[in-house]
């Protein structure tokens, strides 16, 4: 069984709302070891709505101290890129999934989505590059990297890229369908799977990786992640109709990246009594910096109320009493 430690909200736009496309929301917080002094978290946040009720999103990062993780040492004055032109897939927004080091650059695997008239939005992943170490990006391309497809027609999104033995593992989230009658469309989206030789062609290889508890159960972001000598990974999941306020983090493990055996029961966190993640938890990034294993994610309302981090705790008792790690 995990156990994790939580250590708090460290960001939260609404405490000071620097610049005004940054005034709520820190959404998929995504972790990356700038220096030897900063750990940088990019994430999206929005501007208030605005005449239309419709809302942009835009990605921005904060920089925390290494050495004291809720000390903040900058926030981004603009945003990492702007909207894509009229009619592309990131016209209305793009959040962030993986930033990695390719070489002397930083890939940057965001979600760009735009909007849609007989449903809310369609989405697809997208990659910017940074040649100066991930303060700058530039769009690999107008398009998509992974896009709609035969067996993928309605969007993909949730971008999480690892290298592991020199080949590009990417898993994302694949909409199988969308739902209506609960007086909202609602989309159904479950992990998959692509692979890669460069980071930039990708085949898909799995549309189905996490078992489903039911059939139009909705899985979040998968965060994998190695210790004691097999891959973990965390993940967020809900049933259907619980769009606002259902997601929950669930756990599964592997000893290939292939197969997962899942086990929620072992994930080792849960919704705090009150507070900012009383009523979500979402969004799940797991990174290994300084000999911690640290998972951030976003609570309440998808992260309108910002981010916080848990650090995994090996030689601490679950609440059952039984120990959380061998």
């Amino acid at each position: 069984m995990l156990c994790w430690r939580k250590l708090g909200r460290l960001f939260n736009p609404a405490d000071s709302r620097p610049w005004p496309w940054m005034q709520e929301f820190a959404q998929c917080p995504t972790p990356f070891v700038l220096n030897d002094d900063v750990l940088r978290v990019y994430f999206a946040c929005r501007p208030r709505r605005g005449a239309d009720r419709q809302y942009v999103s835009h990605p921005g990062y904060v920089d925390l101290a290494r050495d004291d993780l809720t000390r903040i040492v900058r926030v981004a004055q603009t945003p990492l890129l702007p909207g894509g032109d009229p009619g592309t897939f990131d016209e209305f927004g793009a959040m962030p999934g993986s930033v990695l080091r390719e070489g002397s650059d930083v890939y940057l695997y965001y979600t760009g989505w735009t909007r849609m008239q007989s449903v809310p939005y369609t989405l697809a992943i997208g990659l910017a590059v940074s040649r100066d170490g991930g303060e700058t990006f530039l769009r690999a391309g107008a398009g998509p990297v992974l896009g709609l497809s035969l067996d993928e027609p309605y969007f993909v999104t949730g971008p999480v890229v690892r290298i592991v033995d020199d080949q590009w593992i990417m898993w994302y989230l694949s909409c199988r369908r969308w739902l209506f009658g609960g007086g909202r469309p609602e989309p159904v989206y479950q992990i998959a799977r692509a692979g890669s030789s460069d980071g930039i062609h990708w085949q898909r290889e799995s549309a189905a990786v996490m078992p489903l508890l039911s059939e139009n159960e909705c899985q979040d972001i998968l965060a994998p992640f190695f210790f004691a000598g097999k891959w973990h990974a965390i993940f967020a999941w809900r049933q259907p109709s619980t769009f606002l306020g259902g997601y929950r983090l669930g756990y599964a493990w592997s000893t290939d990246l292939i197969n997962w055996q899942r086990d929620d029961a072992a994930v080792g966190i849960e919704l705090s009594a009150d507070g900012w993640d009383s009523q979500m938890m979402c969004y799940p990034q797991v990174i290994e910096v300084d000999g911690r294993i640290l998972m951030f994610y976003c609570g309440n309302d998808f992260g309108r109320e910002g981010f916080g981090v848990a650090e995994l705790v090996a030689d601490a008792p679950s609440a059952g009493g039984e120990r959380c790690l061998p």
